[in-house]
C-alpha cells in the first residue's frame, strides 16, 4: 500500500476481477466450427485458475452464435454461459464446476440443452446426478478433461492468454502460450 493511500481504496482494489485477454484459434473439426475468438474475461477473486480454464474450454467447445458470459459467480440465477436464440430464449444452459442436482434440474426447465463442464470430481458428479430425478437427464451431458490435460492448462494460465483449440475425434489439442497439451474430452449424456 502507498504512502497516503486510505486503507479501503487498497482493500477494494485487491478483492476486485481480474482481467484476462484471451486470443483463441478455434478449430472444432468434430462440430465443423472454425474462429478466432478475442475474449476478455474477468476473474471473479474467488474463482480458482482451474474454474477459469474449464469456462474458457465451455467457452470454446460450445461456440455458436448467441453464446454469452453471464454475470458468472457473482449471479447465482444463471450459469457460466448461455446460448440464447434470436427472441432471446435460452436454448443453452452451460455450467461450469460441480452443480447440485437441484440447480440441474432446475437447469432443465430453464433451457432445451443443459451442458455441465466439471472442474473437479466428475465421476462423483456424474453418480450423483444419475440417481437424482432429473428432467429430461437425456439432454444433459457432463463434459470433462483429465487432471494431466487441466492440470498443463492451469500451469499455462496468463493474463494476456494466446491459445489455439482443436477438437478432433473426441481428442483435445491446446498450444496455450507455448505449452503443446493434449488430452481426451470426454462427453457423458446422463439419459
Amino acid at each position: 500500500m502507498g504512502t497516503g493511500e486510505p486503507m479501503w481504496q487498497a482493500v477494494t482494489m485487491a478483492i476486485g476481477a481480474t482481467i484476462h485477454r484471451f486470443v483463441i484459434e478455434l478449430s472444432d473439426l468434430d462440430r465443423g466450427v472454425f474462429e478466432t475468438l478475442d475474449l476478455r474475461v474477468a476473474r471473479h477473486p474467488s474463482e480458482s485458475a482451474r474454474f477459469l480454464v474449464m469456462r474458457m474450454l465451455a467457452r470454446c467447445l460450445e461456440h455458436e452464435e448467441g453464446i454469452e458470459f453471464t454475470g458468472g459467480l457473482s449471479d447465482v440465477e444463471l450459469p457460466a454461459l448461455v446460448i440464447r436464440d434470436l427472441q432471446g430464449g435460452m436454448s443453452a444452459w452451460i455450467e461450469v464446476g460441480v452443480p447440485a442436482s437441484k440447480r440441474v434440474h432446475k437447469a432443465t426447465s430453464r433451457a432445451d440443452r443443459v451442458v455441465i463442464y466439471a472442474h473437479k470430481q466428475a465421476d462423483h458428479l456424474i453418480a450423483t446426478l444419475r440417481q437424482a430425478e432429473l428432467r429430461r437427464a437425456d439432454q444433459v451431458t457432463v463434459v470433462y478433461v483429465d487432471d494431466e490435460t487441466i492440470d498443463a492448462l492451469e500451469a499455462a494460465l496468463d493474463r494476456a492468454a494466446k491459445w489455439s483449440v482443436t477438437l478432433s475425434d473426441g481428442t483435445l489439442y491446446v498450444e496455450a502460450n507455448g505449452a503443446s497439451i493434449v488430452g481426451p474430452l470426454y462427453r457423458v449424456v446422463l439419459g
